[in-house]
């Protein structure tokens, strides 16, 4: 089956079984897929020494990368083959800084989907729960 003939559900379960590549994005910001399911998608991202700021903390980037990326593709498992979408709005919330060198889960979920746009939310939290980092994201979906 080719890529372009995948549903979006379909691509991101490739993805997580190692199928086919991540994104180019999972290099830079290292993210692997660990579960795809309609409407949801779960990540493991790990901040090392590449993603820090000035000071020394884990840039806000990483987050913001991070949550763009789950809660895009929670809308992609949702869409049909050859339907695309983009983010057009991301509003994400810091609540703690991101530890170095510590693996975080990232879950992206589907809350509206319509012809036209898809709404998730995102978090990104540690193997104890707790939450670094909240987002909501608005995708334009394009037919």
């Amino acid at each position: 089956m080719s890529i372009e003939s995948m549903s979006g559900l379909e691509m991101m379960k490739a993805m997580v079984e190692g199928k086919i590549p991540m994104a180019s994005i999972a290099v830079t910001i290292p993210m692997k897929g660990i579960t795809a399911e309609h409407g949801k998608v779960i990540f493991e991202a790990t901040a090392d020494d590449r993603h820090l700021n000035p000071l020394g903390g884990v840039h806000g980037g990483f987050s913001a990368t991070v949550l763009d990326s789950v809660t895009g593709c929670a809308v992609h498992t949702v869409l049909d083959s050859g339907v695309g979408y983009a983010t057009v709005d991301l509003n994400i919330k810091m609540l703690k800084a991101v530890p170095k060198n510590i693996p975080l889960l990232a879950e992206g979920k589907v809350i509206h989907i319509s012809k036209s746009l898809g709404v998730s939310e995102g978090t990104l939290r540690d193997s104890e729960d707790q939450i670094y980092a909240h987002a909501t994201a608005t995708c334009m979906i394009r037919r």
